[in-house]
């Protein structure tokens, strides 16, 4: 079985989200750390359509409806577009012979759009410098899209044993 390079990037970029997801889930139960928020991720896209683009606070603008589903579905949607990102960068040789440190470089490059947009627009500043703890949100950031990065990585190295 073979799948076009596009939608192989496709799958390898939802791969790598649920594997995000995975270690994310595992990091709560294990160290009580709090899973991310994807429904303000939802409710800004939803304020954005309304031509609220930043905010003093997302968690303080008001509630929209379906904000949940719309956040975790721009999350996978953004996790399938960063990995067409990547095989542009790379080319699609690189999804039938997957090496780890592009992976892991381009996830911790990925950073940059929570730390540049997200955080701005959420209203805590750029790299959430106005965050209660700075230091902790950036962190927890990286590591994130370190982990996304190996995500990406594991996705292609299965995707390379099913369509290749």
């Amino acid at each position: 079985m073979t799948f076009e390079p596009l939608i192989s990037a496709v799958i390898v970029g939802l791969g790598a989200t649920v594997f995000m997801d995975l270690c994310a889930v595992a990091l709560a139960r294990a160290f009580n750390i709090p899973l991310p928020n994807y429904c303000l991720v939802g409710r800004w896209l939803r304020h954005v359509t309304d031509g609220a683009f930043r905010h003093r606070s997302i968690a303080a603008a008001a509630q929209k409806p379906a904000e949940c589903t719309i956040g975790w579905i721009a999350h996978y949607t953004i996790g399938a577009l960063f990995a067409l990102l990547l095989v542009a960068l790379v080319t699609s040789h690189w999804l039938r012979s997957p090496t780890f440190m592009p992976a892991l470089i381009f996830g911790i490059v990925t950073v940059a759009f929570p730390f540049l947009i997200m955080h701005p627009a959420f209203g805590l500043g750029i790299a959430a410098s106005k965050a209660p703890n700075p230091l902790q949100a950036r962190l927890r950031s990286v590591t994130n899209h370190a982990v996304f990065g190996v995500g990406l990585y594991a996705s292609a190295l299965v995707m390379r044993f099913v369509a290749y």
